[in-house]
């Protein structure tokens, strides 16, 4: 089983308001917002921009999530390097952490089965 295509961004940012008007300007919909600086936004039925403001001194990162549409019936090749296994989120997904050859970081997201 492959993933399906990117889920979702995540985006830090020092500002959440100027952050929040420059995505809406670019025609992104605030569906979430959890009132402590961070929010949900979507472009149609597009991928979800996960946006979350941090403090000044740390630098705002970027993390890209992949779709898999089964966390149980997925087997990552050899290749891939896992470094964090499947486990449930608060936010309502199960979340996969792996390595890419060059050292990053990418996210693995699956729903959770009811």
């Amino acid at each position: 089983m492959a993933t399906e295509g990117i889920e979702a961004v995540f985006l830090e940012t020092h500002n959440w308001g100027k952050a929040a008007k420059f995505f809406q300007a670019l025609g992104f919909e605030l569906e979430v917002s959890a009132g402590d600086g961070s929010g949900v936004f979507r472009n149609g039925e597009g991928t979800y921009l996960v946006v979350a403001e941090v403090p000044e001194d740390r630098e705002p990162g970027v993390q890209v999530a992949l779709r898999v549409p089964d966390a149980d019936g997925f087997r990552p090749d050899p290749a891939v390097e896992v470094v964090i296994p499947f486990e449930d989120t608060h936010y309502g997904t199960r979340e996969m952490t792996v390595r890419d050859p060059d050292g990053r970081l990418w996210s693995l997201q699956a729903p959770i089965k009811n």
